[in-house]
């Protein structure tokens, strides 16, 4: 990992550098400014930190370059104002630290980020948000040891991606990695498949064969969709687990095997044990460590780290030069649901960049379905229990429309019962003083003049008076929490005591930029 440090300022530069080196991390250091972009080049750094001159063009140029490319940009800034650092962190800085600088807390900011970009190189999983962070954390400590690991998450959000991270990170990075989707298998096969045949075992086996557990010996098995294996694979799934040894089919010998096992769901395992579909003790024994990965919907912090990632990979591959995407469109992207999770987002960013416009991408670019921001409750299956599914059997498709209603009334019973209690909380929370601050979100695209301090310091404080609307109010008190928490939805969320979809529905009903970067 190597670290580029501009001598704009040279004081803290060389103490950076000096304990940067203390801590045998490479650096490498630019004099000027206009040596920046060919030192980049040349040094191909996994940070940079600029040492001055943050509302200089050029360095803004640079930063949201770097932002583009993967290289997160920290800067010492001249300016002690909030609303000019909050607008550099909106171009491109991962972090801004007012002179004169702490350096010990501006190298352990260095350090963490340094780790977490290794951890990310490493794993394949991209993200800053806090859910990505504690994923990456229990990586790193689940991989070390051989114990059994269980994944959960929604179609798309990366498991396979997660085991495969495990196997690279642990003691059997040597051995074969072997992934199978046991839902895909026909219940016929799903055994040999698994645990492999003896010549002559069934009709068709015509010669001995391995299965996937001895040949994934010495490493690591990731059995994707393990709620969908029958009931009768299930008992001998959880032998082989117990006992550490397989025995084929048709064969009479058991077969020792060192194979680490890692499994991924769609669905509730804890609901499919509770609904008789799933084994309770082979459950606790995939179940000895899990993670739970998050729909993308939960992390709409990461999406412009994604699309930038994947931008970048596909303008690679195709080789299609892109030129851009405006801020409307970004936020767009960021604020849809995606029920396909990352997988959709992938897949629509491919198509974006093998079809985009000799211009930068506008929101009439994106699919009509983006852009009127559907999918999640049309797209999402409904989830029906055993009893239920037996029923639809038995009666067709007219209880399948009826159960289907009863959720969808459902739902709008509980969106109305958290409106009412969303004007509830503002009122008895957010009526009188409200202390501003500004900041502009990470999906903003800035332009340089807008860099300059402002010519008028805002007021104090905002006061709502008598006869203001219950709109207005609401407005007032979302931009005013999402500038308390310096745009974190999350935190905003909780601070207003709604849920983070209710903000996100606010926000848009209320035409309020994401930031709460508005005038009162």
């Amino acid at each position: 990992m190597k670290v580029l440090i501009t001598l704009t300022d040279l004081e803290p530069a060389a103490r950076i550098n000096g304990l940067l080196e203390r801590e045998r991390i490479e650096t490498a250091l630019v004099p000027a400014v206009d040596d920046l972009p060919a030192a980049i080049e040349k040094e191909k750094p996994d940070l940079l930190v600029l040492t001055g001159g943050l509302v200089d063009p050029t360095n803004v140029r640079v930063a949201r370059q770097q932002l583009w490319d993967g290289c997160p940009v920290i800067g010492l800034s001249d300016v002690d104002d909030p609303l000019v650092i909050d607008r550099l962190r909106a171009a491109g800085f991962l972090d801004i630290f007012p002179k004169p600088v702490n350096v010990d807390e501006v190298v352990a900011v260095i350090r963490r980020t340094l780790d977490r970009r290794r951890l990310q190189q490493g794993t394949g999983l991209i993200g800053e948000s806090q859910a990505m962070r504690e994923v990456l954390v229990r990586i790193e400590q689940m991989a070390p040891v051989s114990s059994t690991i269980l994944i959960e998450g929604e179609s798309g959000t990366g498991k396979e991606l997660v085991a495969r991270a495990i196997h690279q990170l642990s003691g059997r990075r040597g051995g074969p990695f072997i992934a199978v989707n046991v839902g895909a298998l026909p219940e016929t096969l799903l055994e040999s498949e698994l645990f492999g045949h003896e010549k002559g075992a069934f009709t068709g086996a015509a010669e001995r064969r391995l299965g996937r557990f001895e040949l994934a010996d010495g490493g690591t098995l990731f059995l994707d969709e393990i709620g969908e294996i029958p009931q009768s694979t299930q008992v001998k799934l959880l032998r082989v687990l117990e006992e550490h040894e397989v025995t084929r089919v048709g064969g009479t010998h058991p077969i020792p095997i060192d194979v680490r096992v890692v499994a991924a769901t769609n669905r509730s395992l804890r609901e499919h044990v509770a609904e008789g579909g799933f084994r309770a003790d082979l459950y606790y024994r995939l179940n000895v460590l899990s993670v739970y990965l998050p729909p993308l919907r939960e992390r709409r912090e990461d999406i412009p780290m994604l699309v930038r990632r994947f931008v970048k990979e596909f303008s690679s591959r195709h080789e299609r030069p892109f030129h851009g995407i405006s801020a409307e469109a970004m936020q767009i992207l960021t604020q849809y649901d995606w029920p396909g999770n990352v997988r959709e987002l992938r897949n629509l960013i491919e198509s974006m960049v093998v079809l985009a416009p000799a211009r930068e991408l506008r929101p009439e670019d994106l699919p009509r379905e983006v852009r009127e921001g559907g999918g999640l409750s049309r797209l999402l299956p409904v989830h029906i229990g055993p009893i239920a599914r037996a029923r639809e059997n038995a009666d067709g498709r007219g209880l399948e429309f009826i159960l289907r209603s009863l959720v969808e009334l459902k739902l709008q019973v509980e969106e109305l019962r958290r409106r009412l209690d969303d004007e509830r909380n503002v009122r008895e929370h957010w009526i009188g003083e409200v202390h501003p601050g500004t900041v502009v979100g990470s999906t903003s695209v800035l332009p340089a003049a807008a860099l300059e301090p402002p010519d008028s310091t805002p007021a104090n404080t905002v006061t709502i008076t008598p006869g203001t609307s219950m709109a207005e109010i609401e407005r007032r008190a979302i931009a005013a929490a999402l500038r308390e928490t310096r745009g974190n939805r999350r935190k905003a969320a909780t601070m207003l005591g709604i849920g983070e979809r209710t903000l996100y529905r606010k926000l848009k009903e209320l035409d309020l930029p994401e930031s709460g970067a508005v005038a009162d």
